[in-house]
């Protein structure tokens, strides 16, 4: 296979390492893309707000798709350049539908400028860490657009709680799973990693035959799907493994990385 002239990746449990920093070996890698010419795309389930460090590595170079397609970030200037929103009206009627099936349910919102969950949801991660977003009611969670709604639950299979996600509110919503916790992100109906990158793909007139991409979790399968290449990495999620033309190694050993360097090295 000739050099791709796009790289599209996932970054947590993909090229990350599991503490979620970009090894030494993969940040090289990342510039071999972009020394030989080829496009160097992010995809992430992450908001914005996430990718500071990230655009560091790669010197603020290139764009980002954030919240499962939902967004597009420019990298050098740190700024959303294009939104895919779910309307407050869409919102009210997704949170009243999965409540009255699944009422332990827990949600939070991810705005293009800031984040907000109600009391009891259990933040993890960067935002425990960081101890981010406002505490706020329903009425105000839902009352303006945004770029992705969080249901969390507090101890369902994640698998069986996109199904059930799906058939409450899938005519509404594209719901997936990225956390390996119960916690399910919806987008706007129909947008996913694929249809942003499939966007961007064709303003450079590039064709998903020249597109490879790396996953690991059910939110990267329709861009993994799209792409001509796909690779999982060996950590990847059972369906993603099932789904990829290839496996490289696991995150955490750079399998991103060795797989660049054997294209553009």
């Amino acid at each position: 296979m000739g050099s791709p002239k796009l790289v599209a990746t996932d970054l947590d449990g993909t090229a990350l390492r599991s503490d979620g920093t970009v090894s030494p070996r993969t940040a090289a890698a990342f510039a071999l893309v972009e020394n030989a010419g080829a496009t160097l795309v992010f995809v992430t389930g992450r908001p914005p707000r996430w990718m500071h460090t990230v655009a560091a590595v790669v010197h603020h170079r290139g764009l980002a798709i954030c919240a499962n397609g939902a967004l597009v970030y420019d990298l050098h200037t740190e700024q959303i350049v294009k939104s895919h929103l779910m309307h407050s009206d869409v919102l009210e009627e997704v949170v009243r539908r999965l409540r009255e099936k699944v009422p332990e349910l827990a949600f939070a919102v991810e705005y293009e400028g800031g984040f907000a969950h109600e009391s009891d949801f259990r933040l993890g991660g960067w935002d425990r860490r960081e101890v981010v977003g406002l505490r706020v009611g329903m009425a105000t969670l839902t009352s303006q657009p945004c770029a992705k709604l969080l249901a969390l639950h507090p101890r369902m299979d994640p698998d069986i709680l996109q199904a059930t996600v799906c058939e409450l509110v899938g005519d509404l919503v594209t719901p997936t799973h990225s956390s390996g916790r119960a916690l399910i992100e919806m987008s706007a109906l129909g947008v996913t990693k694929a249809t942003a990158l499939a966007d961007l793909a064709e303003t450079q007139e590039i064709k998903p035959a020249d597109v490879i991409a790396f996953g690991d979790m059910p939110n990267d399968l329709p861009m993994l799907q799209w792409a001509g290449t796909s690779y999982a990495v060996a950590n990847a999620h059972t369906k993603v493994l099932a789904a990829v033309d290839h496996v490289t190694a696991a995150n955490n050993d750079d399998g991103v990385a060795r797989v660049l360097e054997e294209l553009y090295g």
